[in-house]
């Protein structure tokens, strides 16, 4: 007896090796997802919540995933933030230097673009001086100087850190909660350096957060470059900045999560979500944000098809909505996910790009993560170098919250992710077509280990 289950402690790593290689195989070798992706990027486009071009992507998710063999294709409705930018945004400074009897002048314009659920400047102009801010703590020594003034947040990405998440991380609050800390002391509007790894001089937008005790004043994002050079004019000069914005809040507006199954044969209640954000922001194509998790979601359900591999639980693919300006997808799948007797047993999320494939990370249990951590060696071989307790994704955070369903976010090499983020310079053309379908190949091999064992 002893024997018998040592041989059989030591042959099922050979059995799920040799299982999941057949998965990456065919992930590598015979995967749909880089064609798809260019469908969606070249032929739907860039995907604002709200605008045709989403609805368009939600006909095109629902009409792949049955062509892709899922038993059942559904839309779940949900109320989604529809924010319009309008005509073009347009920038532009001047500079004054008086250096005794001599004043020096130039004027440029500037690359900006408003960020999202932005107020406009409505049809006018607005005109003011620029108060530059390098941090938080430098907008409250300077606070009496910020009435009437364009508060011009000059916040740097941190180059220093290897994982350019945390990078991100620190310097997005300038974005997020610039505009409303620059309101508290009576500025009109705000400017924030480009949340970017890259040298390049193009504006990436993103969410601002209007707090609701401040009024709500325009706000945007300009290139790097621009901005280096805005800050080099004002050690020397003051900088008279025009900014024009017709940028608008509808009323919310319908969308749709786009899901898709394949029932599970012996505990069809038990549910492993995968999923992606289906929007995105309405420069570039939202190639890497998120067209990459979308196509790799889809594709779970297309490898396991084509391989003929039949789950124990339900496997369900999920695009989620509006998850850029208001996660109203994710929050209305989590409000649902209770109901019935369905029970979700983990939900993965992939919204990190379509790069090489680093690390597995959410919100485990301690028990439940030492299972995790041990199929380490398993997907070691196609790149996963950690398995972490932390992580996760921000439409499957609310599955957490509610239920406390174990969450994962896949983690890829980010080194080139924040030069395309939120920019139009995320296109297809800057997908690597391998390194996109090795992520599927890892998600794909962790959905079989979590159907097969459980967390």
């Amino acid at each position: 007896m002893a024997l018998t289950i040592c041989v059989q402690a030591t042959a099922q790593p050979n059995v799920d090796s040799i299982y999941i290689k057949k998965i990456a195989n065919h992930a590598l070798i015979q995967g749909k997802a880089y064609t798809q992706l260019r469908v969606l990027c070249k032929q739907i486009g860039h995907r604002l919540s709200g605008s045709p071009a989403m609805y368009k992507a939600e006909a095109w998710g629902s009409a792949t995933l049955a062509q892709y063999g899922a038993d059942t294709v559904y839309t779940q409705p949900c109320q989604v933030t529809h924010w319009v930018r309008g005509a073009k945004e347009n920038g532009s400074y001047k500079w004054i230097s008086q250096q005794g009897e001599t004043v020096q002048t130039a004027e440029k314009n500037i690359d900006i673009l408003s960020l999202g659920n932005a107020v406009g400047t409505g049809a006018q102009a607005l005109k003011a001086d620029v108060l530059l801010i390098n941090n938080f703590e430098e907008l409250e020594a300077k606070k009496d100087q910020a009435k009437g003034k364009i508060v011009f947040f000059n916040y740097a990405f941190d180059q220093t850190y290897i994982r350019t998440s945390t990078g991100y991380g620190n310097a997005v609050t300038y974005r997020t909660q610039g505009a409303s800390k620059a309101a508290k002391y009576g500025a009109v509007a705000s400017i924030v350096r480009s949340v970017s790894t890259s040298p390049d001089n193009n504006p990436h937008t993103g969410t601002v957060k209007y707090n609701d005790s401040f009024a709500k004043i325009p706000a945007f994002a300009v290139g790097v470059q621009d901005a280096d050079n805005m800050a080099q004019l004002l050690k020397t000069g003051k900088l008279i900045v025009t900014l024009q914005s017709s940028c608008a809040t509808l009323p919310d507006t319908l969308a749709h999560n786009i899901i898709a199954e394949i029932r599970g044969a012996k505990n069809p209640n038990n549910i492993i979500t995968i999923g992606g954000h289906l929007d995105s922001w309405d420069v570039g194509e939202g190639a890497q944000d998120d067209g990459a998790g979308v196509v790799q979601s889809m594709e779970v359900i297309n490898i396991l098809k084509s391989i003929g591999y039949t789950p124990n639980n339900t496997i369900r693919v999920v695009l989620f909505a509006n998850e850029e300006n208001g996660l109203g997808g994710g929050n209305m799948y989590a409000s649902q996910a209770g109901k019935g007797n369905q029970m979700h047993i983990a939900a993965i999320e992939t919204d990190a790009g379509g790069y090489s494939p680093r690390k597995f990370g959410g919100s485990k249990s301690d028990v439940q993560y030492a299972k995790f951590k041990a199929w380490l060696p398993l997907l070691f071989p196609y790149g996963i170098d950690e398995l972490t307790q932390s992580g996760g994704g921000a439409d499957i955070g609310p599955l957490y919250t509610l239920y406390k369903t174990p969450t994962i976010g896949l983690q890829t090499d980010g080194q080139r992710y924040f030069d395309l983020h939120h920019s139009k310079t995320d296109v297809y053309e800057n997908v690597n077509k391998r390194e996109l379908h090795l992520g599927a190949a890892t998600i794909t091999a962790l959905v079989y280990l979590i159907d097969k064992y459980g967390l």
